[in-house]
């Protein structure tokens, strides 16, 4: 077996392949950090019923029924409970390992898949989309979850179930295009985070009014 540079880094020619198997990895480990389980299930629909995708044999369990199933379940689990105020903040926290693991998984899952133009490095060094899917999940998740509680305060949970659904609908939208058009990814979070973004500045400059009609009001402010 040959050793050397070149077995441990891809060639200049594969590094379209690898881009590409990056692009899509990422694009579905930051759908994870927002919903762990819309890429986890998405990828494995496809997977299950199309050519689109074909997992390596040691991911394989995801189509299986049984996964499909429970993800299903933990899905609409996740659904509901994301859109209550307060009880949204204590599922963000469960979510603080599980969210990163479903990152990694599904990035190592796909970047490592015998179609989305294949990498064959990405397919002999499976720990890098897992670290890399752990820590692109990870900063998503901590921006959600670091959001969220003073999204709840600012509009007194009204705000709850409007940001969810975005986010839901996000985890959605990324996961398709990081599966079916990956070089799209980078724009894709862009919006993402402008989005999340404006969300911010909107909540502030209402929590601002709210604080100064309050002062006007001669009512503390907590």
């Amino acid at each position: 077996m040959a050793l050397g540079f070149a077995t441990s880094f891809p060639l200049p020619e594969s590094y379209s392949r690898v881009m590409i198997a990056a692009l899509t990895g990422i694009g579905l480990s930051a759908a994870a950090g927002l919903n762990a389980y819309v890429p986890f299930l998405i990828v494995a629909l496809i997977a299950r019923f199309t050519d689109v995708l074909t997992l390596p044999s040691s991911f394989s369990w995801m189509e299986s029924w049984w996964a499909i199933g429970i993800g299903s379940l933990l899905l609409l689990t996740e659904v509901a409970v994301d859109k209550i105020p307060a009880v949204d903040t204590i599922n963000d926290a469960v979510q603080s390992f599980i969210r990163p693991s479903v990152g990694g998984l599904v990035f190592a899952a796909t970047s490592a898949a015998e179609t989305i133009d294949k990498s064959q490095w990405m397919q002999d060094n499976q720990w890098v989309g897992i670290v890399l899917g752990i820590i692109v999940s990870g900063l998503v998740h901590s921006g959600k979850m670091v959001a969220r509680p003073a999204i709840n305060a600012g509009t007194l949970g009204a705000g709850a179930p409007v940001v969810s659904t975005m986010e839901d609908g996000a985890s959605i939208g990324l996961s398709l295009i990081a599966i079916f058009i990956p070089i799209l990814v980078i724009l894709a979070l862009l919006l993402l985070f402008g989005m999340m973004f404006w969300v911010w500045r909107k909540v502030r400059k209402w929590r601002q009014r709210r604080r100064q009609d309050l002062d006007d009001a001669g009512v503390s402010y907590a």
